[in-house]
């Protein structure tokens, strides 16, 4: 029997197609089926740790007027170099030293008018500013460290902004309970559902500097880690050298998880 191109080319089209269509059906259907007996379920969990920051940032600066933009300029060094001086005598390293900004502007001065007069706005001089940004680790001294920035002439502070200088050792003991809870939590879901235990599929994380507390349920979350140790006892008035008028307070370091777990019997 002789076949003609067209039936051949016919043959072989419907011979190539029979396992791809096949595989196209069965696909589907063996992932359905798989996640019908083993269901997914997703976890978000956020934990955060609170502790004391270790560091402060401060800006200070200077500020001088005078009839010329040249006297003025020179009385503000001056009185710069004198607050550096103050600064580096204080502990300051040199690396959290950081000039902000240099200012020179006109001085104006508003005249009323007078009678049958107009009132008119009269340049009387120069003002020079300087402004220096500083980061202290002496957290507890800070009181006293204002005090020696005014003393050496600072015109105005700004601050302090609180921080922590290393969060990695707390974002990491964040990961643990994280993990923890989210297992623990994706297992309750587990058997709810007449299911014995979950398996981790992937973990996705977004970390947060500024998080909420998490509380704990220890009938639910059980051989969590122990939390970091807490800080040094807070010293007396006494102790401190006199009035404190600075309250650091505790920052958070948050880490938040999406975690996605696979229901197994």
């Amino acid at each position: 029997m002789v076949l003609s191109k067209s039936l051949k080319a016919a043959l072989l089209s419907a011979v190539l197609m029979v396992p791809a269509a096949a595989l196209a059906q069965a696909a589907p259907a063996a992932s359905i089926a798989e996640m019908a007996s083993t269901p997914l379920v997703r976890v978000n969990v956020a934990e955060s740790l609170r502790t004391p920051p270790d560091e402060a940032t401060i800006s200070v600066a200077t500020q001088a007027k005078a009839p010329t933009a040249t006297a003025a300029v020179a009385a503000n060094k001056l009185k710069t170099e004198k607050l550096l001086a103050a600064i580096r005598a204080a502990g300051i390293r040199e690396r959290d030293i950081q000039t902000q900004g240099i200012q020179l502007q006109p001085d104006y001065r508003w005249d009323p008018p007078t009678p049958g007069g107009q009132g008119q706005q009269r340049l009387i001089g120069y003002v020079a500013n300087n402004s220096v940004q500083i980061k202290t680790r002496n957290v507890d001294k800070l009181t006293s460290l204002l005090d020696a920035l005014t003393t050496a002439g600072a015109d105005s502070v700004y601050g302090p902004s609180f921080g922590i200088s290393d969060t990695a050792p707390l974002k990491r003991e964040a990961r643990v309970r994280a993990m923890k809870r989210g297992e623990a939590e994706a297992s309750e879901y587990a058997r709810n559902n007449g299911y014995t235990s979950v398996r981790l599929l992937s973990v996705e994380e977004g970390t947060s500097y500024h998080g909420t507390d998490v509380l704990y349920n220890g009938a639910v979350i059980n051989n969590l880690p122990p939390p970091p140790p807490p800080p040094p006892p807070t010293m007396s008035r006494g102790e401190r050298g006199g009035d404190d008028i600075v309250a650091p307070g505790q920052l958070e370091t948050a880490v938040s998880l999406n975690l996605l777990y696979r229901m197994e019997r």
